[in-house]
């Protein structure tokens, strides 16, 4: 009988993924209070790959506990040298990460972790960097009038899969991993377990 698999994430962008991939997975929130344990992770002294581990492992093992099969928990998070961007809470602060980010080269910390019975059996990092163009006043202003309120679903205030593309002048890494999945280690890692056909 083929594990089952479950998607410890309330993201509709990292349940699509695994959708379009042919996986079928339950969606379930694990509803942690995220800002409470990254303040707790920063205050100590975790780098901000680190923390994105943690919080994938956390999430993983929060379902995992009481949920039968393989849970995947993930966590992405933007570390601008050592600074780690949260999510904009409003529109004025995904202007604000824009202008941070402007002309200027960052990585996304995309971490997974799979737990099975509570306990983390595999785990995966990718770090993608990316490179944003110098962006005028003006561009900011009206590329956030146009995209709105998704923009805080990201921790960039950016979707490279839509009018984000206009942001950048080089991606190094796997485009799955920006989106939020590293997509490849992970299908890699559910043919070896037989959930996937190899």
């Amino acid at each position: 009988m083929s594990l089952e698999v479950v998607l410890a994430s309330g993201s509709e962008s990292r349940r699509k993924l695994l959708a379009a991939a042919g996986v079928e997975a339950a969606a379930v929130k694990p509803n942690v209070d995220e800002d409470a344990m990254k303040a707790g992770l920063r205050a100590e002294g975790l780098t901000v790959r680190d923390q994105a581990m943690r919080l994938a492992e956390l999430k993983a093992i929060k379902i995992s506990a009481r949920q039968p099969g393989l849970v995947i928990g993930g966590d992405q998070m933007l570390a601008f040298g050592d600074e780690a961007f949260d999510k904009p809470k409003d529109l004025e602060g995904a202007k604000d990460h824009l202008r941070k980010l402007s002309g200027k080269t960052h990585t996304l910390e995309t971490a997974i972790v799979v737990c099975e019975n509570g306990t983390p059996v595999w785990r995966h990092l990718a770090r993608p960097k990316l490179t944003m163009r110098p962006l005028s006043e003006d561009f900011i202003e009206s590329y956030v009038a146009r995209v709105g309120e998704p923009l805080l679903a990201t921790v960039g205030a950016y979707q490279l899969e839509g009018l984000g593309a206009q942001l950048f002048v080089q991606v190094q890494g796997d485009y799955f991993s920006i989106l939020g999945l590293p997509l490849l280690p992970l299908l890699d890692y559910l043919r070896i377990r037989g959930v996937l056909a190899a």
